[in-house]
């Protein structure tokens, strides 16, 4: 049997890496900052509070979703069913999505343009790291009907 089709992942990867990209951006902040060229600080934070607002409603969305379908909303853990619907309709991976989104919510919100850049290697090490092992469990559990998916629905947006 192909062991992606068991579990894509021996480690939660993505939200480590997010967590990862937060304390980064606060470090590299205190070492050089960079200041967020956005025009004036209250339209900055409004920005930033849609931003982080849009990542909160598009988790809790996703996480409801595949709640519903019932299967596991852990990136450690096979899936039992494909979920095509939901946030899922718009883009493969909403949780990552909205993972990305907060980041730079943050950024704003802080005035810290670090997470901008964080939160652009947190999306690509999570694609490097877990979506393309995902990809291939999902494959591997679910054959043509995921590849009919993936030619509807992109990876990111």
């Amino acid at each position: 049997m192909n062991a992606y089709r068991l579990k894509p992942l021996s480690f939660p990867w993505p939200p480590f890496l997010y967590g990862m990209a937060i304390v980064a951006a606060f470090m590299c902040h205190r070492v050089a900052g960079m200041p967020t060229p956005i025009l004036n600080e209250q339209w900055r934070w409004i920005a930033g509070a849609a931003m982080l607002s849009l990542a909160v409603f598009l988790d809790i969305w996703a996480t409801k979703t595949l709640l519903e379908s019932c299967t596991t909303i852990l990136p450690h853990r096979g899936s039992s069913h494909l979920v095509t619907r939901g946030p899922y309709r718009l883009t493969r991976n909403p949780i990552y999505l909205g993972y990305t989104l907060g980041t730079m919510g943050i950024g704003l919100i802080t005035g810290n343009a670090w997470f901008f850049i964080m939160a652009t290697l947190a999306a690509i090490s999570t694609t490097m790291i877990a979506i393309r092992r995902e990809e291939m469990h999902l494959h591997a559990r679910f054959g043509i009907e995921y590849e009919r998916y993936c030619r509807r629905t992109r990876r990111w947006l």
